[in-house]
């Protein structure tokens, strides 16, 4: 626990929470590498399995820390790359991240909050969650995270949104395929985001892993020779692994997978009551 990022491990899963509720949870440089060497510390854990992304307070995240705004502004061009280059990190080491990420979701998400947003493999917002791309309303434009935001809601929401800065809400961002699921409020957000959790855990770690590579690879690709001999040359190698083998004998034997836990026996009162 620090005073700007909450990790706490639960079982298999790892939880992040941004904590600087008074700022909104809006991002320095220091919460940044802080944020990339907590991605990493669980990516290198082998007891977790996946890693939420929630916010403190009011909101997600507001973007980038005005203090840490005000100080950028007096940088020079080599030192803002450097500063821009740590952000560009924690992007990619979120979006390539070897584990599944979902994003949690509520108030704002405003700038780089949407680019982590977009770096998770699933979203799932409350209902009043806003989001904005704000940056050219500053005079900035959101580029270390437009990558990221451009394979999640394409060309052409991109150019309205990055050049009007407007707001918009949840629906608007489940719409152009930013978020996978909203919920009416943050309760069954919770209840929604356990019953994923669980769901993902029934699957394959190894084959979550490479399924993450495999929609890299693939992701805006011609259907060539090549390609269809790279995805032949996956599917081999996942068949004939350790883990391929388990999963194909477990479902022909009707049993659970050894990456399944065992399901927690019934409390005594429980079953007093049967």
């Amino acid at each position: 626990m620090t005073t700007a990022l909450a990790v706490e491990r639960q079982g298999p899963l790892g939880l992040v929470t941004l904590n600087r509720p008074e700022r909104h949870n809006a991002f320095d440089d220091a919460l940044i590498v802080e944020l990339t060497e907590a991605l990493r510390a669980l990516e290198a854990d082998d007891t977790v399995r996946m890693v939420v992304l929630a916010g403190a307070g009011p909101s997600f995240c507001a973007g980038a820390d005005l203090n840490w705004m005000r100080r950028m502004s007096g940088f020079s061009k080599d030192e803002n790359e450097r500063d821009a280059m740590q952000l560009g990190a924690l992007m990619r080491t979120l979006s390539h991240l070897r584990k599944p990420t979902i994003a949690r979701v509520h108030g704002a998400a405003y700038g780089g909050g949407v680019g982590l947003v977009a770096c998770c493999d699933i979203a799932i917002a409350s209902h009043a969650a806003t989001f904005a791309l704000s940056e050219v309303k500053l005079g900035l434009v959101p580029a270390v995270i437009a990558p990221y935001v451009v394979a999640a809601i394409g060309q052409r929401a991109a150019r309205r949104y990055f050049l009007s800065g407007e707001r918009f809400e949840a629906a608007e961002a489940w719409r152009l395929g930013l978020l996978h699921d909203i919920a009416p409020d943050d309760n069954e957000m919770d209840v929604r985001l356990n019953d994923l959790v669980e769901a993902m855990l029934l699957c394959g770690p190894v084959a979550q892993r490479e399924a993450k590579e495999l929609v890299r690879a693939v992701a805006g690709r011609p259907v060539t020779s090549e390609l269809i001999q790279d995805t032949a040359e996956r599917i081999a190698r996942i068949r004939s692994s350790p883990e391929g083998r388990e999963g194909v004998s477990s479902f022909l034997e009707k049993r659970r997978p050894s990456w399944v836990p065992p399901p927690e026996p019934d409390p005594p009162e429980a079953q007093d009551r049967s």
